[in-house]
């Protein structure tokens, strides 16, 4: 029983590798999004009102650990050539499917929210990684070693 559980924890399935992009995608769109719904555009416009206050720190705090979660496990994981190499074949993807006509982005705006959805995805991949990694090879990835 306890090797099932082991199995378990350690494997990725689609619904695992989805719930990551989606608390990446959250993450992103959060802090900054063209809709003017946004960390960002709260925080400046407190800022520009002189109203800035502990709830807003508290926002840049939350935010600053979800990215240093996200842009860590995404740096150890998959290093400067990974990182470079994600973001070549995803913007090689949103090249193609503008090519064929399945994206049009004729607005600052729908560029914005096609390299936000972009960095979500380089950023799940990214913490999802040492999994994929185990199911290809067979071999485990181990960063920090208790002593």
């Amino acid at each position: 029983m306890a090797d099932k559980k082991k199995e378990t924890t350690n494997d990725i399935s689609a619904l695992g590798f989805l719930l990551r992009f989606l608390a990446a995608l959250a993450l992103v769109l959060l802090t900054y999004n063209p809709s003017g719904h946004s960390a960002f555009h709260w925080i400046t416009s407190a800022i520009g009102a002189r109203e800035f206050g502990p709830i807003y720190l508290l926002l840049i705090g939350v935010l600053l650990v979800g990215w240093s979660i996200f842009w860590i496990a995404t740096w150890r994981a998959l290093g400067t050539l990974g990182v470079t190499l994600a973001v070549i074949v995803f913007g090689a993807i949103i090249w193609l499917f503008y090519d064929i006509g399945l994206l049009q982005s004729k607005s600052v705006s729908a560029i914005t929210w096609i390299s936000l959805i972009g960095l979500a995805a380089v950023l799940a991949i990214g913490v999802s990684w040492s999994h994929v990694w185990r199911r290809i090879t067979g071999q485990i990835n181990v960063e920090d070693v208790d002593d």
